[in-house]
Order: C-alpha cells, then sequence, then structure tokens
C-alpha cells in the first residue's frame, strides 16, 4: 500500500472556459479513468469523513482510501486486479488486503461495502510551476462538468498558481471544495 498527500485547489467552469484552457494545452495528451465511489447503502464511510473508490485507467486497477489531514488529504493507494474490481462489481465481495484490514480497525463492516455509483473523466494532466494541473471533463448519472485541479505541496501555493492561470484566461476564480466523489454520489441519489 502506497500513501500519498493530496493537496489541491480546484475550480468549477464553465464548457466555454475549458475549452479555451484545453486549447492553451492542446498539445499535451487526453486520457480516460472511470472511477467507481464505494461506500455503504446507509454511508458508513461518508459519515466518518472517509472516500473509497477504485480508479480504472489504462487497463489497470487501484483502490484507493481517502482520510481528511489539516491540509489536504491522506491517500491509501493499492493496486487491485481486474477480477477483484469484478467480484466487487458483480458479488459486493470486497478486496482482500491492507485496504479491508484498515477499515476493519476502524469498525466498518467490509462486506456492507458495495459500489454505488461511477464517474468518468476525460483528462489533460501538465506539469506546470512545479505541481501537476488537470483539466477534466466529467461524465456522471447523465451529467457533465468541467474542473481545473491544481495540485501542489501548499494549499496556499496552489491557490494563487492556479488563480493567476485563470486570470490570464479571464476564467472566474470560484475555489469549490466539493469533491468528484460527493458530486456524483449526490447526482446518484445516494
Amino acid at each position: 500500500m502506497s500513501n500519498a498527500i493530496e493537496i489541491e485547489a480546484k475550480v468549477l467552469v464553465s464548457q466555454d472556459d475549458y475549452r479555451k484552457i484545453t486549447k492553451e494545452f492542446r498539445s499535451h495528451p487526453r486520457y480516460t479513468q472511470t472511477n467507481y465511489y464505494i461506500d455503504s447503502e446507509d454511508r458508513i464511510l461518508t459519515k466518518e469523513g472517509i472516500a473509497l473508490r477504485i480508479r480504472e485507467k489504462q487497463g489497470t486497477y487501484e483502490l484507493t482510501l481517502k482520510t481528511p489531514l489539516s491540509q489536504g488529504l491522506l491517500e491509501k493507494n493499492v493496486p487491485i486486479t481486474m477480477n477483484e474490481f469484478v467480484a466487487l462489481r458483480d458479488d459486493d465481495e470486497f478486496p482482500k488486503g491492507d485496504t479491508a484490514r484498515f477499515l476493519t480497525m476502524l469498525d466498518i463492516d467490509v462486506k456492507s461495502l458495495r459500489i454505488l455509483t461511477s464517474l468518468s473523466t476525460e483528462r489533460i494532466d501538465v506539469e506546470y510551476e512545479g505541481g501537476l494541473l488537470s483539466i477534466d471533463r466529467n461524465t456522471y448519472c447523465g451529467k457533465t462538468d468541467y474542473e481545473i485541479e491544481f495540485e501542489y505541496n501548499s494549499l496556499n501555493g496552489a491557490e494563487k498558481i492556479l488563480s493567476d492561470l485563470l486570470q490570464r484566461f479571464d476564467i472566474p476564480v470560484h475555489f469549490s471544495k466539493v469533491s468528484k466523489t460527493h458530486r456524483a454520489m449526490e447526482a446518484a441519489g445516494k
């Protein structure tokens, strides 16, 4: 299991503003990933401030557990097989291993966990000003939204760099604290 701290600033933008910024970074490759969001029917993870997902990207699967820190999120990532993903998706069988043990230590019954919804992202990643800029077109539950994220070593720095970039394109800067997980779950009525 690998651990990482995710500190990012993000802004939801209009489709027109998304087009403006993608035009600037058109030489960078796009790829698609799908996040499958996991919780119990009574949302025990959400109540505990935990987010859990499986990300499918280029034929690989990664189980990620996110817990809040004072600044950012602690991410615990573990690769899983396609068979483990299918077992969870089709039979509600949670993958064995470090994540299951960690959740069990928190008194969470992993047998109650299932995939509740998914979100697909068409993404452009750009190394920018010492951080990672991600330009996203997200589709979920019949909806589409557009988001610009900047991952950096501090939240203040991330917000400043992202704000400066968006202002160059006359894109309004309204930082969002609403995660993709929350938007997808809400849209699915979960």
